[in-house]
Parts: structure tokens; C-alpha cells; sequence
């Protein structure tokens, strides 16, 4: 890259869901509640799985670890787009949208891996039911959940270390409520459509990846079952 591609770009407009105002208020109204319900939903299944001894087992601190997750997934564009919805300048700062791509990312890329571990998880209980206590141990689990949140950061940083670098100069409005990546690479000042493929193949080759181990592990889990049968 030269110097001519450093970022002139101080803020993007996000052209939000609909310029109807009578519908963003109910928009407004719909995601205000479905947000809250998610949040106050994943917090309660994270206090219970806490307070009750019965369910201090590896299956349920993996949920709670689920649930923190999806909590902080759903707050990382939920929020600004709530608000947008009753603004009439709808910008986000370069830095902010940054901000949201890295956690998108980071959190999304995170949840994935953590539930093929879940799914392996149950893999091990169903399949393996006399060794499930000694395979899935406390230090076993924190270890796979510590592997899940370095690979969704690693994931992250690749996709900020390609966009970081990219030239904003020209339009600054991206069609949607949120700062998507392909959206962005849209606005950067040269041809980024090979670019913007390729990051598309690295989030898509982790979701493949993750969908593949979560699909064998039910293969196998259905294989133990009708082995048994017989």
C-alpha cells in the first residue's frame, strides 16, 4: 500500500432498515423488546446455572459460556441500531465501525467454536458415557472454551488486519444498520472485489469448518445409536 491510501474518511452514514418514520418506531418497539428479552433471558440461564449445584456439570457451564456469548453478540450492533432508529443522523464514527466488524467477528467467530465443543460435549456423553467424567473434566472444558474465544480473535484481527489497511476516501454510506464487511470494502478507494471475496471465503471457510465437526458429531452420535439397537 502507498501513503496515498491512508483513511480520509472520519465517520460512515448507516442508511439504516426504512426512512418511514412510522415504521421505525414500531421497529424501534420490536427489536427494543426482543433485545431486552434476550439479554434478561441469557442472564437469567447464566445466574441459575451459577446459583444451583445440581447443574455444575459440564454440559451447563458450557450453556452459560453459550449464553454470555449470545448476550454480548446481540449487543454488539443491537444497541446502535435501537437508537438510530429515533435519530436523524444516523453516522458511526471510522473507529466505531471498526469496533463493531472486530467484535462481530471476534464474538461470532467465538460462538461458532463453542458449539462444535458442545456438540462434542454431547458426543462424549451419549457415545462415551463411562469415560464422560474423566474426557470432560473442568480443566478440559475451560481449555476448549479458551480455544474457542482465541480462535474467534485470531479470526477477528485477520479480517481488521486486511481492512485496516484499505484507502476511505470517496462515498461513506453503507446501505445498512450495521458495519458489514462486504458493505465497507464496497466503500474503499480501489477494486476490492477480489478482496472482499476472499475475506468472505476466510469467514466462510470457519463457519464450513464448524458446521462439518458439528454434523459428524451427530452422524456419530446417530451411529452409536442404532449400533446399540441392534
Amino acid at each position: 500500500m502507498d501513503t496515498g491510501n491512508l483513511s480520509v474518511v472520519s465517520e460512515f452514514v448507516l442508511l439504516g432498515l426504512c426512512q418511514s418514520w412510522a415504521m421505525q418506531v414500531l421497529l424501534l418497539l420490536i427489536f427494543f423488546m426482543l433485545y431486552l428479552i434476550i439479554v434478561s433471558g441469557n442472564i437469567t440461564i447464566m445466574i441459575l446455572i451459577i446459583i444451583d449445584t445440581h447443574l455444575h456439570s459440564p454440559m451447563y457451564f458450557l450453556l452459560a459460556n453459550l449464553s454470555f456469548v449470545d448476550m454480548w453478540l446481540s449487543s454488539v450492533t443491537t444497541p446502535k441500531m435501537i437508537t438510530d432508529l429515533v435519530r436523524e443522523n444516523k453516522t458511526i464514527s471510522f473507529g466505531g465501525c471498526m469496533c463493531q466488524i472486530l467484535f462481530v467477528h471476534f464474538v461470532g467467530g467465538g460462538e461458532m467454536v463453542l458449539l462444535v465443543v458442545m456438540a462434542y460435549d454431547r458426543y462424549v456423553a451419549i457415545c462415551k458415557p463411562l469415560h464422560y467424567s474423566t474426557i470432560m473434566n473442568l480443566q478440559k472444558c475451560l481449555g476448549l472454551v479458551v480455544i474457542s474465544w482465541t480462535i474467534g480473535f485470531v479470526h477477528a484481527m485477520s479480517q481488521m488486519a486486511v481492512i485496516m489497511q484499505l484507502p476511505f476516501c470517496g462515498p461513506r454510506e453503507i446501505d445498512s444498520f450495521f458495519c458489514d464487511i462486504p458493505l465497507v470494502i464496497k466503500l474503499a478507494c480501489m477494486d476490492s472485489h477480489s478482496l472482499g471475496m476472499l475475506m468472505n471465503a476466510d469467514s466462510g471457510v470457519l463457519a464450513m469448518t464448524c458446521l462439518l465437526h458439528i454434523v459428524a458429531d451427530i452422524l456419530h452420535i446417530h451411529s452409536f445409536y442404532c449400533s446399540t439397537r441392534l
